[in-house]
């Protein structure tokens, strides 16, 4: 029985993370879930959130903007619109996106614009908190 499993997140633009880990957490559609080795194979719908992964008994986290997680043998591959591993976000740059979104839900003048604003404000917010940074 395998130990560990591989872990690897892709966006359209680059191979974010391949690393082999002891456990992956993801933000699914229908709420989070856990993957360990020797897991059965799924598929799932991804929603903005923190996915996070532990190895050596260390915890890592990376933010993923919706997508798809699959897993089959031993391995999680992680399709995002968008993936930031935490280390790497820019916290002034998420800070004044929230900042941004808050000032749009203020001046929403219909639903949508409203709607928009405020999932750009979660994105941010989810993106400060992958980050270690409370809003």
């Amino acid at each position: 029985m395998e130990k560990s499993l591989q872990l690897e997140i892709v966006t359209p633009d680059k191979l974010v993370l391949s690393e082999a880990v002891d456990y992956v957490g993801a933000p699914g559609q229908q709420g989070e879930f856990g993957v360990l080795p020797n897991h059965i194979p799924f598929l799932s719908a991804l929603s903005v959130g923190n996915l996070y992964y532990k190895k050596d008994g260390k915890t890592s986290y990376v933010f993923v903007a919706g997508g798809f997680a699959d897993v089959t043998s031993n391995k999680v591959t992680i399709l995002a619109e968008a993936a930031e591993k935490a280390e790497e976000i820019d916290i002034e740059r998420a800070r004044k996106a929230k900042e941004r979104a808050e000032a749009r839900m203020a001046k929403a003048e219909d639903q949508v614009a409203y709607a928009r604003a405020q999932a750009a404000l979660q994105r941010a917010l989810i993106r400060m908190r992958a980050a270690g940074v409370s809003s």
